[in-house]
């Protein structure tokens, strides 16, 4: 169970990455485990010009390699047309419009269950929020209080004095 939270995570990183740089029709596919497919998800999206593709596969290849998640195989960077980046459990597919429509995936794997952006995303942040505990604040000691105010006592008195001395005037 855990590793499955673990690769809905990632996969939701890359989604947001995706979405942090503007990329357009972010589509999930979710792949049946008898369908012969050798990965669980795929997450497709396009970019308007090579320049935005090749910055949307920056920005999934930085976020999920600060999760400590490498990229196995990637291919298309330097034509930007369609660029494949395999995460094994799940591959990113940035594609050009044009590419988008020609080799169109939804159809290929149109046996795979088809996911929105949000179904993904909502899942794993309502667990954290039930998950998370409720932190209590602690009430300060008076010890504590008295020497924070002492503090700020002294320092308002030097900071007081300091305005009232005259500057010096040097001799000539």
């Amino acid at each position: 169970m855990k590793k499955k939270d673990d690769l809905k995570h990632q996969v939701s990183e890359a989604i947001l990455a995706c979405q942090d740089r503007q990329a357009e029709d972010v589509t999930i596919l979710e792949l049946e485990k008898d369908s012969g497919a050798f990965t669980d998800y795929f997450v497709m999206c396009s970019g308007t010009n090579p320049r935005q593709i090749q910055a949307i596969s920056d920005a999934v290849d930085e976020r999920l390699e600060a999760l400590g998640l490498r990229v196995t195989h990637s291919e298309g960077y330097k034509q930007a047309e369609w660029v494949l980046l395999d995460y094994v459990d799940f591959v990113v597919h940035i594609f050009s419009e044009k590419a988008r429509q020609f080799y169109d995936l939804e159809r290929l794997w149109k046996s795979a269950k088809r996911l929105e952006p949000g179904e993904l995303l909502a899942k794993p942040k309502a667990r954290r929020a039930l998950a998370a505990k409720p932190v209590i604040a602690k009430p300060a000691s008076a010890k504590s209080v008295t020497a924070r105010s002492a503090t700020t006592k002294s320092t308002s008195t030097k900071t007081a004095s300091a305005a009232r001395k005259k500057p010096r005037k040097k001799k000539a």
